[in-house]
């Protein structure tokens, strides 16, 4: 018989065991990010047993009427054992990895002479319950993560609800006519953990070690394609399917979109003269330049920014609706390493990005991506840098030192205007 591992934690006889889950995105923080599954087990087996795949594998074993519970937790897909462990009474036995694994579970009762296995399940969500948990506040990832919900749910035939932002949902819901949608208060307003038969949970889990949360370092295969490993599907990308009220071009005169500002300095395009060129080119060329972010000025302590001179000023907080219009219409868009080059993507935009700070294979492939490799880049996907979400400024390497942002910095206008050139050339 094998001892328990790495692999599983054992709550037995009221002696709990923490696991290795991440510190700073672990998914049952202070302020939970998703809504918290069933305290116990939501489906039944014999003799009292419950079991389910909410946060992995989860077993309940009941203090037995005579003898111990001998059990067994395997992965059927590889044919290793994940945890066995006998002599146990009332215990919860619950698997480490929280990510798509097809467990299977064994129970047997040690009685004398032998023990007898009253237990058997091989994990299988086709036509069941499953919850897809997206964290709300994140436009760029959920459109990075939408397409894979989708695609587990096409691949097992299973009734997946996703619980994610009210604000991103209408451009889901028509989209995606098989999968249900409710924001996480939704979720625990109408108690639907309560007969999930197995939830995960999409995020970037920057702390997790013992990889339990995902698979992989989501750093190492991009920030869309970790949606993938997590719920074991193709990692093939591809732009997430949306559904909004068309009434055709906001303007008649040939428009490109930009998008300026974001959520951490080191996304910006921190050249202080490269928006001002870039507009000014575009304009030259008989574009009108439209600005659709969300803040006309944002950011933090003696750093503000503002949005380019020269452009046409539709900031705001708009719904997400009237975005996706604007850029489906738009000749092309160009924006930063943030949520709204997702929405230009998913709208089927040319999208520009022009990003330092992120390796190319963090974003969805663009042939218009910009990115100055004779400069410090890619710090994000650096596991050594942890990124500091409270630090607006975070700059790992270079802070405080003139190097500092010289990602972005050094970007050029030059670069940036081929760019615009080979989109038009490709669109004449």
């Amino acid at each position: 018989m094998m001892s328990e591992n790495s692999d599983a934690l054992s709550i037995s006889n009221s002696e709990q065991t923490a696991s290795s889950a991440p510190k700073a995105e672990n998914p049952q923080p202070a302020k939970a990010p998703y809504p918290p599954v069933a305290t116990t087990p939501t489906q039944a087996g014999p003799e009292g047993i419950l079991y389910d795949f909410n946060e992995g594998c989860r077993v309940l074993l009941p203090k037995p009427d005579n003898g111990t519970w001998h059990i067994r937790l395997t992965d059927l897909d590889t044919g290793n054992i994940l945890f066995e462990k006998g002599g146990l009474e009332d215990a919860f036995v619950r698997s480490a990895k929280r990510w798509f694994v097809r467990f299977g579970i064994q129970v047997w009762k040690e009685t004398q002479p032998e023990e007898q296995l009253v237990f058997t399940h091989e994990m299988d969500v086709t036509g069941q319950n499953v919850l897809i948990l997206f964290p709300v506040g994140t436009l760029g990832d959920t459109l990075a993560w939408m397409p894979y919900a989708a695609r587990f749910a096409a691949k097992h035939q299973a009734r997946v609800t996703c619980a994610l932002s009210d604000l991103i949902r209408p451009l889901f819901k028509e989209a995606y006519p098989d999968i249900e949608f409710f924001t996480p208060e939704e979720v625990t307003q109408q108690a639907l953990t309560q007969n999930a038969y197995a939830t995960y949970y999409l995020g970037l889990f920057f702390d997790d070690v013992a990889c339990d949360w995902q698979p992989t370092d989501f750093r190492l295969v991009g920030l869309h394609k970790t949606a993938a490993y997590i719920l074991g599907v193709n990692p093939d990308e591809e732009p997430a399917r949306i559904s909004f009220p068309d009434e055709g071009r906001p303007i008649a005169e040939p428009y490109v979109c930009i998008a300026a500002q974001a959520s951490s300095q080191a996304k910006y395009w921190n050249n202080p003269n490269g928006w001002g060129e870039v507009v000014y080119w575009l304009k030259a060329q008989g574009y009108r330049v439209i600005c659709i972010d969300r803040e006309k000025v944002h950011g933090t302590g003696i750093v503000w920014n503002h949005i380019p001179y020269g452009v046409e000023d539709q900031t705001g907080n708009r719904p997400l609706a009237e975005r996706a219009r604007w850029l489906k219409h738009a000749a092309f868009f160009i924006g930063l390493g943030s949520g709204l080059s997702w929405l230009a993507w998913s709208a089927g935009t040319p999208v520009l990005m022009i990003a330092g700070f992120s390796h190319p294979t963090t974003e969805f492939h663009t042939p218009y991506r910009v990115i100055n490799w004779h400069t410090c880049n890619s710090c994000w996907n650096d596991p050594k840098e942890r990124f500091n979400h409270q630090d607006f400024l975070w700059c790992p390497r270079h802070a405080g030192t003139p190097r500092q942002f010289e990602c972005t910095r050094l970007i050029t206008a030059q670069q940036v205007i081929e760019q615009c050139k080979h989109i038009l050339t490709q669109k004449a």
